[in-house]
């Protein structure tokens, strides 16, 4: 999974101390640019790539900026975060310094949560209701 940040430094801090994720690969690219992943033990063989946002050659200068001018306004949501107890985790991230833009609400498919990276990146907490058949 790819998120692009604003900063890598600040992006693997976020990550590592307020998420509790852990560092996968961190190796220099070139002089501006390291390949920086993070996951967690609980699935290996998933890794989320901090990926900065710059000029190169997949981007234009005009097009890294409107990028990142987007991400700054929150426009991308990434990705889900499951656990099995949702107050628990919204305590404790908030606790951390975690913005929350919505707190735990009851939905039909469980109760949910959405948080920022610190990029403006948006991501759903969710304690999801089992599924019987």
């Amino acid at each position: 999974m790819n998120i692009y940040v604003l900063d890598q430094d600040s992006a693997l801090d976020f990550y590592i101390n307020k998420l509790g994720l852990k560092v996968i690969i961190d190796a220099p690219m070139n002089k501006e640019v390291r390949w920086l992943t993070v996951g967690t033990t609980e699935q290996p063989g998933f890794e989320i790539n901090l990926t900065p946002v710059h000029e190169s050659i997949l981007h234009s200068k005009d097009t890294a900026e409107a990028l990142r001018d987007l991400i700054k306004k929150g426009t991308f949501g990434v990705g889900i975060f499951t656990c099995t107890d949702i107050m628990a985790t919204y305590e404790e991230l908030k606790a951390k310094g975690v913005e929350f833009i919505k707190p735990p609400t009851k939905e039909f498919y469980g109760t949910e949560a959405l948080f920022k990276d610190d990029s403006g990146n948006w991501f759903s907490l969710a304690q999801l209701t089992p599924v019987t058949v």
